[in-house]
C-alpha cells in the first residue's frame, strides 16, 4: 500500500514547550507539591497519561475557575490554551505556586484584544464554544467581547454601525471556515478591523493536507477527539482535498475494513499528537497487505 506522509504534521512548538514545562516541574524537587495541571495541558490522552506517571495530577471541569477550586495547595500549571487574568489572580490569592505554559501564539491574541479594547474597539472573537482557548481570551476583556462560532451568532448580535469593531480568532481554527465567517461579519459591519490569529503551525498543517492528500483514497488523521486542530484536519481533507478522512487516537482504533479497495492512504496528525503514535500507524500501513 502506498502511504502519503503529509508534512508538516504532529507536534508544534507550543505543544513541545508546554510538555517540557510540565516535565521539568515534575522533576523539580523544590516546587510545592502536589503539582496540578488546570485542564488538559494539551488535548491528547496519551501525553496526559505520561505526565500522570510522573506524578502530575491533571484536573478537568467546565471552566478554569471551577477546576482551580479543586486545588488546596501546591503548584498549579496553566495549559497551552491560555488562561484569563481572573484565574491567575484567584490562584495567587489562594497562595498557590503558579506556572504558565500558555502557547506564545495564544498569548499574542490575549495581548491583542487588550490593546484593541484600550483603543475603544468591541471585539468579535471567532472561536469554538466550550473550548478553553476562547475562555481565556474572553476573560481578558469581559463586557467588551462576544464569541461567534457561526454566521447565526453574528446575526444575533445587536451592535451599532457607530461602534468600533475588531475581529480576532482562536488559533486552531480552519482558515477557510474563518474566512467565511469574517466575510459575513464584513457584510454586517463593513468597517470592522480584521485580525486573523490562526497560528502558523495550524495553518501550515491544514495547507499541507489540502494539497498533499489530493489523489489519495483515504486520509487517516491521528489525534485526540478533543483536539480542535485535529478535527479541523479531518474537515480540510474532506472539504478541500476531496478525500474521505477518519480520525483515530492511535493504531488500536484503525479498522482494516476502511482499507478495503484502497491503494493510496494519506496520513497526518494533529499538533498535539505524539509522533510515536503516528509512526506506528505509518509502519502498519506500509506493511499492510490486503
Amino acid at each position: 500500500m502506498e502511504v502519503i506522509k503529509i508534512s508538516p504534521r504532529g507536534y508544534c512548538y507550543g505543544v513541545v514547550d508546554a510538555l517540557q514545562i510540565v516535565r521539568q516541574a515534575a522533576k523539580n524537587a523544590d516546587l510545592p507539591r502536589p503539582i496540578h495541571v488546570i485542564g488538559q495541558i494539551i488535548h491528547n490522552r496519551h501525553a496526559i497519561e505520561e505526565l500522570t506517571r510522573m506524578g502530575v495530577i491533571t484536573l478537568d471541569g467546565p471552566d478554569r475557575v471551577s477546576i482551580l477550586e479543586q486545588v488546596k495547595e501546591g503548584t498549579v500549571i496553566f495549559t497551552a490554551h491560555g488562561v484569563s487574568p481572573s484565574v491567575k489572580r484567584r490562584a495567587q490569592e489562594r497562595g498557590l505556586h503558579c506556572i504558565d505554559a500558555s502557547c506564545p501564539d495564544v498569548t499574542v491574541t490575549h495581548d491583542l484584544v487588550r490593546a484593541l479594547v484600550a483603543q475603544g474597539y468591541y471585539i468579535l472573537y471567532i472561536g469554538k464554544k466550550g473550548h478553553p482557548e476562547p475562555e481565556g481570551v474572553m476573560g481578558e476583556v469581559p463586557g467588551h467581547i462576544s464569541l461567534v462560532e457561526t454566521e447565526a451568532d453574528v446575526d444575533a448580535l445587536s451592535l451599532t454601525q457607530q461602534q468600533k469593531i475588531a475581529v480576532s480568532t482562536q488559533t486552531t481554527l480552519s482558515k477557510w471556515d474563518t474566512q467565511r465567517i469574517v466575510q459575513h461579519i464584513k457584510e454586517h459591519y463593513p468597517s470592522a478591523e480584521i485580525h486573523i490569529d490562526i497560528c502558523p503551525a495550524t495553518q501550515s498543517r491544514q495547507e499541507a493536507i489540502a494539497s498533499q492528500a489530493k489523489g489519495a483514497d483515504l486520509t487517516i488523521v491521528v489525534g485526540d477527539p478533543h483536539s480542535n486542530n485535529t478535527n479541523r484536519l479531518v474537515q480540510v481533507s474532506e472539504e478541500l482535498a476531496g478525500v474521505p478522512a477518519m480520525r483515530i487516537e492511535d493504531l488500536s482504533q484503525l479498522k482494516t475494513e476502511w482499507l478495503k479497495g484502497k491503494k493510496r492512504v494519506a496520513v497526518t496528525a494533529g499538533a498535539s499528537t505524539p509522533s510515536q503514535l503516528t509512526r506506528a500507524v505509518i509502519r502498519f500501513l506500509e506493511q499492510y497487505q490486503p
